[in-house]
């Protein structure tokens, strides 16, 4: 059995209830009043006293000159990053043909969606890299039109570097609007914006329960709660960098969990007498105190095999690898969102823009899903085409199918393709 020397206490599932009623109400007045709506609740929760929300080319331009070309160039790095990398999974998704029994051929084909919706949040940490991750990899998927969102942080509007990375990124249309009448609008077409076929973006948990309520009127990416970093950890790392890491994903917010599992207790204890070391002096510690003292656990494995285990079960959203047998564990490990391996890797890094995309599952939900990626904007959809003999040859044992099922017109489908094609040469054709 583990043994922990840091554990948060087991807590009990929210009651999400007035959550959901009041998302539930939001979504509706937006839905039957529609961009009155948008301009009511864009002034109640951001401030904006303008009637224009998009942004206009003009704009862009004029916030760009603004910018240092240093940031330019930084951004231009982990923008090419994430689309290499991109390109590099899209050309994994092939569309195919395959005869499978003669005369009956099976195809996939892979089409870009046509029209996404890219939300940025722009919270007390505006995610710039959040438009690479969402911009630049529906454009690399071949999505013909983009539209994205992020809310205004001033009578300006965007933050000017998410501006410009979102336009960098590839967006066709950008607007100032956060929160969940900005997936409301992407939605449902509200304030001169085409409604949209997929959305994605994380943001507050109206977000999440905004495009949860929304799921079926338009696709999601994926639903994230409180970002999450799990270091595994044994005798060869060095205690000092595994707290920095820790401490690193824990200024995201309050509620952030940062999790050590160990094989070593040395290593344990140096790094729980590290953290609180750092605390003293980090910059972010007012945050990132309260999510270590609520959601930091440290846990103490027998073995290697032990620690694959526990880790599997926590499912984390950022993984990192700081082991003498990394490769081993690479080999091992189930369910994670993103993997770091060795400690010369780093969540910041596949945050920013190492080439990995950063939206991420979290909450277990990696015991099920992948993150966003280049696959989620497309489709993989399938055809059939068979000869007029192959039909024949199978419609008896289709028929029997239907008729088990007490599915009598489907029956019919196929006992009519087995008289039609009683000729193999030529099809008959049907009189009436």
């Amino acid at each position: 059995m583990p043994t922990y020397l840091k554990r948060v206490p087991a807590r009990t599932a929210d009651d999400r209830t007035r959550l959901e009623e009041a998302v539930r109400n939001l979504l509706a007045d937006l839905r039957v009043h529609r961009d009155e709506a948008v301009k009511r609740y864009a002034l109640k929760f951001d401030r904006w006293e303008r009637e224009d929300f998009r942004v206009s080319e003009d704009e862009i331009r004029r916030i760009g000159s603004r910018l240092p070309d240093s940031f330019k160039a930084d951004f231009e790095f982990c923008r090419k990053q994430v689309v290499e990398f991109a390109k590099r999974q899209r050309d994994t998704l092939q569309s195919f043909e395959t005869e499978i029994e003669p005369g009956i051929v099976l195809g996939q084909k892979i089409i870009p969606i046509e029209r996404v919706g890219c939300y940025v949040p722009g919270g007390k940490y505006p995610l710039v890299s959040s438009a690479i991750m969402s911009v630049a990899t529906a454009a690399t998927a071949g999505v013909a039109h983009i539209v994205a969102c992020s809310p205004p942080r001033g009578p300006e509007g965007i933050y000017p570097p998410t501006l410009y990375a979102l336009h960098a990124a590839g967006a066709h249309e950008i607007y100032n609007l956060g929160g969940v009448q900005a997936f409301a609008a992407l939605a449902y077409g509200l304030v001169g914006i085409d409604p949209v076929h997929l959305v994605t973006g994380a943001g507050n948990a109206y977000v999440a329960e905004a495009k949860r309520q929304l799921f079926g009127t338009v696709g999601i990416d994926l639903l994230a709660g409180p970002t999450e970093i799990l270091v595994i950890a044994d005798d060869s790392a060095d205690p000092a960098l595994v707290a920095t890491d820790l401490l690193g994903q824990a200024e995201h917010g309050p509620d952030s969990p940062a999790w050590l599992i160990t094989t070593s207790s040395r290593i344990a204890s140096t790094v729980a007498a590290e953290v609180e070391k750092q605390l003293r002096t980090l910059p972010t510690r007012d945050i990132a105190a309260v999510a270590w003292r609520d959601h930091g656990e440290i846990v103490i494995a027998k073995d290697d095999d032990e620690a694959i285990r526990l880790s599997d079960e926590y499912a984390p959203e950022h993984l990192e690898l700081q082991t003498a047998r990394n490769d081993y564990y690479l080999d091992k490990l189930k369910n994670y969102g993103s993997l770091f391996v060795g400690e010369e890797s780093t969540v910041a890094y596949g945050d920013k823009g190492v080439g990995t995309n950063h939206t991420l599952p979290t909450g277990k939900a990696a015991r099920y899903t992948g993150g966003l990626w280049v696959g989620k904007f497309v489709k993989t959809v399938t055809w059939q085409r068979l000869t007029a003999q192959a039909s024949r040859r199978i419609a008896p044992i289709m028929a029997n199918i239907c008729e088990v099922e007490g599915m009598l017109a489907h029956k019919i489908t196929a006992d009519v393709r087995f008289d039609r094609y009683e000729d193999k040469r030529t099809p008959q054709v049907l009189a009436g």
